[in-house]
């Protein structure tokens, strides 16, 4: 990497680290998702000063899924290549996860949670990504036909292969993600993670109560769309702009930005404001105010990054700044 070890070693500092549930591993507070922007039609470039940024700020985690791009796979094949390039060398001071879940390749065998697509599906994320293993590997949701065991059972048996050191869960609810770890348990592999979605409009896990199961088990968490694609920023309020999330993506559409939402939207950057900071900003902190290990941010531009890990140390808020952000959510 371009950056000498004193500057690196002084950014680094700035991170801080959780343990993931009651396991050994420590994961930044800030993780980075590869969900967008690093398919095979976005920049190269910018896809390398965007990894090299995150791990000059001290996160160390990056979190893939086989059928991130566009096309799927793509995403894996060039963080492959960034690990061959910028980040040579430093794969033992980072923590590389994918999953498997949803439909990657025609047919019958590749999607949901088999045990046939998800071994098959690992061995070619380990393939596009040319590692021996993973860090972390996800079974991306809940299958509703196939027995949880025969899900449970291929990732630990997995992780026995020695393709995954740990293994997590993505998109259950509290009541499968207590099976999922009694059936992990029985093999002998500990749930390590659970990754949800997560932010101040979207509390399903709170309802759910699915940081108390999670505590019972001993997994940690770690939350998707902490900005709600971007409407828990100030893009929007003056209007959708040209090649935003809004105008190219299915999971966001114009349609729901409506002008009951943006009066929620305006109200809350009214009170981040009063703390000092941007919407995004204390939308993160929000997320990590109480027991979420770690947040994932996604991000197009180096300085994005920067400014979102501006957030540590900043997670603290009144009861009367919650109060005031629970009544403009509901």
């Amino acid at each position: 990497m371009s950056t000498n070890s004193n500057s690196q070693n002084k950014t680094k500092n700035i991170m801080e680290y959780a343990r993931c549930g009651r396991s050994g591993l420590l994961l930044p507070k800030v993780s980075l998702g590869l969900w967008h922007n690093f398919g095979y039609a976005d920049s190269f470039e910018n896809q390398k000063n965007l990894v090299r940024t995150a791990f000059e700020l001290g996160i160390t985690h990056f979190d893939i899924a086989n059928n991130y791009g566009p096309p799927p796979g793509s995403a894996e094949e060039n963080f492959s290549r960034i690990l061959e390039t910028d980040m040579k060398g430093h794969r033992d001071e980072i923590v590389i996860s994918t999953k498997a879940g949803y439909e990657m390749w025609d047919g019958p065998y590749g999607n949901w949670g088999s045990r046939k697509y998800l071994i098959s599906s690992l061995d070619q994320s380990l393939k596009r990504l040319k590692l021996d293993y993973v860090d972390i590997f996800y079974h991306h949701r809940m299958d509703p036909e196939t027995p949880l065991e025969e899900s449970m059972t291929a990732l630990s048996d997995i992780v026995k292969q020695g393709k995954a050191l740990y293994v997590g869960i993505s998109n259950y609810d509290s009541e499968n993600t207590r099976k999922a770890a009694e059936i992990l348990k029985s093999n002998g592999t500990p749930l390590l993670i659970n990754q949800f979605r997560y932010n101040i409009f979207e509390r399903k896990p709170e309802s759910d109560k699915l940081f108390d199961t999670l505590d019972e088990v001993g997994a940690g968490s770690i939350a998707f769309c902490p900005l709600a694609q971007g409407l828990l920023t100030n893009k929007y309020l003056s209007g959708i702009p040209e090649g935003s999330r809004a105008t190219k993506s299915r999971f966001l559409t114009p349609d729901r930005i409506t002008d009951e939402l943006l009066k929620k939207v305006r109200k809350l950057d009214e009170i981040a404001h009063a703390r000092g900071q941007t919407l995004a900003e204390m939308s993160l902190s929000w997320a990590l105010r109480g027991r979420l290990t770690s947040v994932l941010i996604g991000a197009s531009k180096p300085e994005q990054i920067t400014e979102n890990v501006k957030i540590l140390g900043h997670t603290n808020f009144s009861e009367d700044e919650l109060s005031a952000i629970d009544a403009i959510s509901k």
